[in-house]
């Protein structure tokens, strides 16, 4: 096949597999089985690799994902993206509607739309061409998210028209994929989503894009920017030219020309919520008629328009059966309320924290105590109050321990805390949370071991501490349950790994109280080893710039524990290292100096295979350049990988200066 045969099939193949997946995505009606379509891409991935100067950034090839974003750039929004004004209540509702057309001294209809539970985006067209996305943010600034969002397959990458438009909607996790990501990820250990829209904040803003490629996302667009450059002038005529541009448009928004007509919307879609494949958390209310969005305006914050009405939490009685207390890694014992499971927000619950002391006692909830709960933020369960009528006689005020629940020591307030804390470094509890965290990826990173893992090698008595991981041999893994030769051999080689990572991740592994990812590396990298920190007085390092007294004394009192020298001791014995691997500030700035990357503007983009996306900026920043995002005027400098998409025509265009992948490493170990 020849070019120009090529070219002519690649055109069809898009044009089907865009059509079959706005069927699919979209219009949740799909018209071919899955592997017609797999087939199909299939070969459009052939050919596009056969003839890669065929290849778009609008082809369906490009969802996938597989660039690693060095972070998010700051987007401004030109026009402000708002938030809107909440109502409780139908009577608040009312009189915002009535209130309205009294102001404007006309009688309109309102376009009543269901209030998606996710997060708002702003997706911008040139020619019809997908060119960039981002979030909210505080209204005036969000973060660029193209990358991400191409992934989404509800988001036409090309509109059926070559029309440059900016739209704005939400992005959200249909309850089905929340469901299965959270099962794998119990699966494997990892902590869960506490609900749809914080899988899908987490999901958006994942640096790795085929992770957000994984999660099934999806979106409604619901705002067109400037519609009367399209001749449009309501916003139901609004919704209906978005679906007709390719955009996935909610089919459950409803023109209402009457308070009843309202009313019974609102009613319909309080009973139907827990019965909708996604999220909702209320219902939006628009004058439909743009004439009078542009004659009442906005406030500083939100339109003058539109309304939110917000659902009611939904509230059931239980009664309270115990009283439990759970230990995080840094000792904070927290009370838990356990009680008759009920039905609320569409799930089952039986247990609603009880945050601390305080809280507790300020309730006065006792065992026997029947309660009112909801949702707090719609998420997280909590007692609202107790119910002093249905109050049984013999109840009597609960009494808060004063020792551990788990290892029996007793209890304390550190600096006059609310918090109670078990201050135990071998309480059982602590040591599990510590190991958790210690293990996690912005810690020593020791990738497959997670919270159920650690349960398993501490209740068979593996380990004791984080020195104990450093111990553990093939044959104690491959007796636990599900422990396969292959899963044995990975924890291990992830685990040794982890040995020879830098000591400001230790630092922030060993969970000292106060000392964060940043102060680990500062103190890392100012004192050069952990000996020399342990020997350190609190002057000394409260003396350090960005550190301060409060951090200095939680260091100096968590070395001056004989079991924490016992375990540091360990740790070094086992092979551990103990000292800091990075640059120091002096020699950042020395390499600086000299580096032909100094003061340069530089912007990565494409696939890059001998270097992570993460170390090249790491190195670049080290080095003086100031890494963006996005190229403009300003830059000085794009550094492509394979595939790369449209970067790299601005950066042509601009006559930025260009080189690949190869030519970079080359750079580097010149400055090496």
């Amino acid at each position: 096949m020849d070019r120009a045969q090529a070219t002519q099939v690649v055109t069809e193949l898009r044009r089907q597999l865009n059509q079959w997946s706005h069927e699919y995505y979209v219009l949740d009606k799909p018209t071919v089985a899955d592997h017609v379509y797999d087939q199909a891409y299939e070969k459009l991935r052939q050919l596009e690799a056969d003839f890669p100067e065929l290849v778009t950034a609008d082809s369906p090839t490009q969802r996938v994902g597989g660039q690693v974003l060095a972070g998010f750039t700051k987007v401004q929004h030109e026009i402000p993206m708002l938030s809107l004004g909440d109502v409780f209540s139908e009577d608040e509702l009312l009189a915002f509607t009535n209130k309205l057309q009294a102001d404007t001294g006309q009688t309109f209809a309102y376009n009543c739309e269901l209030k998606i539970d996710g997060l708002a985006i702003s997706l911008t067209y040139e020619d019809g061409v997908f060119v960039k996305g981002s979030t909210r943010g505080n209204g005036l600034i969000g973060e660029d998210i193209t990358a991400n969002l191409k992934t989404i397959k509800a988001i036409p990458l090309r509109l059926t028209e070559p029309v440059s438009v900016e739209v704005r909607g939400e992005c959200y996790m249909p309850l089905a994929a929340f469901n299965q990501l959270n099962a794998e990820r119990q699966a494997q250990g990892q902590e869960v989503f506490a609900n749809p829209r914080n899988a899908a904040a987490g999901s958006l803003r994942q640096l790795d894009t085929k992770i957000t490629a994984q999660r099934k996302l999806s979106t409604f667009i619901y705002y067109l920017m400037e519609p009367d450059r399209f001749g449009i002038t309501t916003q139901s005529a609004a919704l209906k030219q978005l679906a007709a541009w390719g955009f996935k448009v909610n089919p459950d928004s409803r023109l209402c020309q009457t308070e009843d007509e309202i009313k019974a919307y609102v009613a319909e879609y309080t009973a139907k919520r827990n019965q909708l494949a996604y999220d909702i958390d209320g219902i939006v209310v628009k004058s439909d008629p743009f004439a009078i969005h542009n004659e009442v305006g906005n406030t500083v914050k939100v339109p003058k328009w539109a309304i939110a009405y917000k659902f009611p939490p939904d509230e059931q009685e239980t009664v309270v059966r115990d009283i439990t207390w759970t230990i995080g890694r840094t000792g904070v014992v927290t009370p838990t309320a356990v009680m008759d499971p009920v039905q609320l927000a569409g799930t089952k619950v039986e247990r609603a924290t009880l945050h601390n002391v305080d809280y507790l006692q300020a309730k006065d909830v006792r065992i026997g105590d029947t309660v009112k709960i909801h949702k707090a933020g719609d998420i997280i369960p909590e007692i609202s109050q107790v119910v002093l009528a249905k109050r049984p006689n013999d109840t009597v005020p609960y009494v808060v321990p004063t020792t551990c629940p788990v290892c029996g020591s007793d209890l304390v307030h550190l600096d006059d805390e609310v918090a109670l804390r078990c201050i135990n470094p071998m309480c059982p509890a602590l040591i599990k949370e510590s190991l958790t965290h210690f293990a996690s990826r912005n810690a020593m990173n020791i990738d497959g071991l997670g919270t159920k893992i650690i349960d398993k090698l501490y209740e068979q008595g593996l380990i004791k501490d984080v020195a104990g991981l450093y111990k553990l041999t093939f044959a104690d893994l491959i007796g636990l349950d599900k422990f396969q030769e292959k899963s044995a051999n990975n924890l291990l080689t992830a685990i040794a790994n982890s040995k020879q990572n830098s000591l400001e991740r230790l630092l922030f592994g060993l969970g000292i109280r106060h000392v964060g990812a940043k102060a680990g590396q500062i103190l890392a990298e100012h004192f050069g080893t952990i000996a020399q920190l342990m020997q350190a007085s609190s002057e000394e390092i409260a003396a350090i710039p960005n550190v301060g007294q409060v951090i200095a004394d939680s260091v100096v009192q968590y070395f001056a524990n004989e079991h924490v020298q016992i375990l540091i001791a360990e740790l070094a014995e086992v092979g551990v290292n103990t000292k800091y691997l990075g640059p120091t500030t002096a020699e950042r700035a020395q390499a600086a100096a000299t580096s032909q990357f100094n003061g340069l503007r530089v912007v990565l983009t494409g696939t890059l295979d001998t270097i992570k996306r993460a170390d090249a900026k790491k190195w670049l920043e080290a080095h003086g350049a100031k890494v963006t995002g996005s190229v403009s005027k300003k830059t000085d400098l794009l550094i492509a990988g394979h595939d790369a998409g449209s970067k790299l025509t601005k950066a042509e265009q601009l006559q930025v200066k260009i080189i690949n992948e190869q030519e970079f490493i080359a750079q580097m170990e010149a400055e090496q």
